[in-house]
């Protein structure tokens, strides 16, 4: 019998079940108008597992001793849009206003909650093209998320036509090459941008075996999804790992003017220890 996905319907009950694993793993809350959002990727799930209905697919994760599903459950809800450039405000002054003023050979620069890879290798372009000496400097970009398959496809580093369209032509043909013409242009990140970056996984609520300091931490389009507490753990965390005068980029609608913290205003989205 064929399962109508369209009409499966997702319980208070089960949605608030889901949301306390969600929240209790990696601090995200999902209560507060997310119940469509979690209905329609996880439908999905169900579409891929052949199941007929949610009450199958919470016993089924019941049921799932190795964790494996959850840990997919959790990639599912946590993945994040994101693109080449975003909000490039953040990187003009970055290259205006940061970059100048490292004039130590150690760069070091964390991009926390990097998704698919666009924004590190974003940032490693800009190191590139501002620093000419770039290749005789100690510089890294620390590239974190918690989401496996994420990471799986920033080390991929291949990414269709479409996700390419923020890159300006210069640099798209200086820093990409292309792979595939069909059925889709694909092209991949040339070597010397991704020998900057190092990927790994990390859950930002948890302990990080990660070293300071930094001269520049993005966490972008990621805090909006945890409560207050949360946010304001994180901030203070980030603090500490920055050095002094190290900036602190948030998404656009990630204002910290609610929070308690220690950083300067510089501008919409963008902090100084």
């Amino acid at each position: 019998m064929s399962v109508d996905f369209l009409s499966l319907e997702l319980s208070e009950a089960q949605f608030e079940k889901i949301s306390r694993v969600v929240y209790r793993l990696c601090g995200i809350n999902l209560r507060h108008g997310k119940e469509e959002l979690v209905k329609a990727r996880l439908t999905k799930r169900l579409r891929a597992l052949k199941l007929g209905s949610f009450e199958e697919y919470m016993k089924y994760l019941e049921r799932d001793r190795s964790g494996q599903e959850l840990a997919i459950m959790i990639d599912t809800l946590t993945t994040n849009k994101t693109s080449f450039f975003r909000e490039s405000q953040h990187f003009e002054y970055l290259r205006q206003r940061v970059l100048p003023g490292l004039t130590s050979d150690r760069i070091r620069f964390w991009s926390a909650g990097c998704s698919s890879g666009e924004e590190p290798f974003s940032l490693a372009i800009v190191l590139r093209e501002a620093l000419p000496e770039v290749d005789q400097r100690d510089v890294r970009i620390l590239a974190t998320d918690i989401s496996e398959d994420m990471l799986e496809t920033a080390r991929a580093a291949v990414y269709e036509e479409e996700k390419l369209g923020d890159v300006p032509a210069q640099l798209l043909q200086k820093y990409f090459t292309r792979v595939s013409h069909k059925p889709v242009r694909k092209y991949r990140v040339k070597d010397e941008v991704r020998g900057l970056v190092r990927l790994a996984k990390l859950n930002l609520i948890e302990s990080w075996p990660i070293r300071g300091p930094f001269d520049a931490i993005f966490c972008r389009n990621v805090m909006i999804y945890f409560d207050q507490p949360t946010r304001e753990r994180l901030v203070q965390r980030f603090w500490e790992l920055l050095r002094p005068g190290g900036h602190l980029f948030v998404g656009h609608s990630e204002s910290l003017r609610a929070s308690q913290h220690q950083f300067a205003y510089v501008q919409p989205a963008v902090y100084v220890r």
